[in-house]
């Protein structure tokens, strides 16, 4: 198989259809720059064994508030060890686990949690309880990272006080 590159392979391919995939693919590994939750479970257990709380990102594929939220603050501080973070797609049926480990889809929690507004960040200590208020929306891009920390600062305390 001859190895592909340069810009007579993207013409080549140009004509082919597979070029209409790449922005695609891309798009799809943006969405995904944090962990989609599979066991709500299992995330909290991880979380709570660090003495942190879980936030939980609600997203919609394609929002451009919910990219800023993921590549401006959250993903940096996953990468720094800060959080323990994950994903849940609103609309998405993609099968997950909830805090008790049932079997349900991230729809389907996102209807349970009575969220309407994305990106909307969920603070969750032990018993899969909220330990901090909501952060939704992302309107204030100057001041959310201010918003994130106190909230963030809040949590970690409740968690901290129920251990």
């Amino acid at each position: 198989m001859k190895k592909l590159g340069g810009a007579a392979t993207l013409a080549g391919l140009a004509g082919t259809g597979l070029l209409a995939v790449l922005p695609a693919r891309r798009a799809l590994a943006a969405e995904a720059a944090l962990p989609l939750s599979a066991s709500l479970k299992d995330e909290l257990a991880a979380a709570l064994a660090a003495h942190q709380p879980l936030v939980v990102m609600v997203s919609l594929q394609g929002c451009p508030f919910c990219r800023v939220v993921r590549q401006s603050h959250l993903a940096p501080m996953l990468a720094r060890g800060q959080i323990h973070v994950v994903q849940v797609d609103m609309r998405s049926s993609r099968a997950t686990q909830g805090w008790q480990g049932e079997a349900t889809t991230h729809d389907a929690l996102v209807r349970g949690w009575v969220i309407k507004v994305t990106p909307t960040l969920l603070f969750v200590g032990p018993g899969g309880r909220e330990v901090a208020p909501r952060l939704e929306g992302a309107l204030l891009e100057d001041f959310y990272g201010a918003y994130l920390d106190d909230r963030l600062q809040a949590a970690r305390k409740a968690v901290l006080a129920a251990a």
